[in-house]
C-alpha cells in the first residue's frame, strides 16, 4: 500500500452575486484549490470529479440537498471544471441520467442492492433506483460492476469501473460503514478493491467514498483524500497511477461531503 499524498490546500473564500442559474455559471463559497493561478490551459491533460450526493431520500442528510437543487449543483460544478469523468456515489439512475443529458456526457450506472433488491429513490419518487455512477466526456467502451464477497447490514456494497475511447479507466465505490479495523466489512472490501484496480492493465483513476481514512490503493498507485474537507474530511479517497496528481477541493451546498476534484497527467 502506497503513502499517502497530503497535499495543503489554499481556502478561498468569495460571493459572487447576479450570476444566473440557467446559464450555467456559479460561484461556490469555500472552493479551496490548489493551484489557483493556473491559467485553463496549463491544466494536466486528465481530471476527474467526485461528489457523494446523498440523493436516496432516505438518509437524513437528503433534506440538505434541497432536491432539485444538488442536481443543479453538480452539473455546475462539472461544467465549470470541465472535467474528463466523474463519479458519483449515493446517486439514483434517474438523476444520473439527466446530469449526463444536462452536460453531454456517458454514464454508466450500478445498482446497489438494498435488502435483498434494488432501492427505489423517494421524496420525490420516480428518480430511478439507488447506486453509484461514472459519467465520462469521452464515449464509454467497456463497463464491469461487481458486488463485494462481504458486506455489513442490509446495503450490497459495489464497485464500478468503465474504459473510455481515451484507453483511461474510470472507477468508482462506496463502502460499508463498519469501521476499518482488521476483520470488518469494510476492511475486506478494501483488500478486494486495491486488486480489482491493480488489474486494470491500463492507466486508472478511481474516486469514492470510502468510508475509512487508510487507503485501498494498490502498489504503484498514488492517494488523495479529502482530508482537508470542511465535511466529514478523511474518507473519500482517490488513487491512479497517472502522472503528478493534484486535489482541489470545493465545499459541497447542497450534499454533506465536499467535492474533490483530481488533475494529473497521462502517461507518456
Amino acid at each position: 500500500m502506497t503513502a499517502m499524498i497530503r497535499l495543503s490546500v489554499t481556502r478561498l473564500r468569495a460571493l459572487m452575486i447576479g450570476v444566473l442559474m440557467a446559464a450555467g455559471l456559479s460561484a461556490f463559497p469555500g472552493a479551496a484549490v490548489a493551484s489557483p493561478t493556473t491559467a485553463p490551459g496549463a491544466r494536466p491533460p486528465y481530471s476527474l470529479l467526485q461528489m457523494n450526493v446523498c440523493l436516496s431520500g432516505y438518509a437524513g442528510c437528503f433534506a440538505r440537498t434541497q432536491y432539485p437543487k444538488v442536481l443543479d449543483e453538480v452539473v455546475q460544478r462539472i461544467q465549470a471544471n470541465d472535467v474528463n469523468a466523474v463519479t458519483l456515489n449515493e446517486a439514483c439512475s434517474a438523476d444520473v441520467a439527466e446530469i449526463a443529458k444536462r452536460t453531454g456526457y456517458h454514464h454508466r450506472f450500478s445498482t446497489v442492492i438494498y435488502n435483498g433488491a434494488p432501492l427505489a429513490c423517494k421524496t420525490p419518487s420516480g428518480r430511478g433506483e439507488f447506486g453509484n455512477a461514472v459519467l465520462t466526456k469521452e464515449a464509454i467502451r467497456a463497463a464491469e460492476d461487481q458486488p463485494y464477497s462481504v458486506f455489513s447490514g442490509v446495503e450490497q456494497r459495489r464497485w464500478l469501473c468503465v474504459t473510455t475511447a481515451r484507453r483511461v479507466d474510470v472507477c468508482t465505490s462506496h463502502l460499508s460503514t463498519d469501521g476499518e479495523a482488521a476483520g470488518s466489512a469494510n476492511s475486506t472490501q478494501c483488500a478486494e478493491l486495491a486488486q480489482v484496480l491493480a488489474a486494470r492493465g491500463r492507466p486508472t483513476v478511481f474516486a469514492g467514498d470510502l468510508n475509512r481514512r487508510s487507503s485501498c490503493a494498490p502498489a504503484g498507485h498514488w492517494t488523495l483524500t479529502d482530508a482537508d474537507a470542511t465535511q466529514a474530511p478523511g474518507i473519500q479517497h482517490a488513487y491512479g497511477d497517472l502522472r503528478a496528481p493534484s486535489l482541489e477541493l470545493e465545499q459541497a451546498t447542497y450534499t454533506d461531503h465536499d467535492v474533490l476534484v483530481i488533475r494529473a497527467g497521462l502517461p507518456r
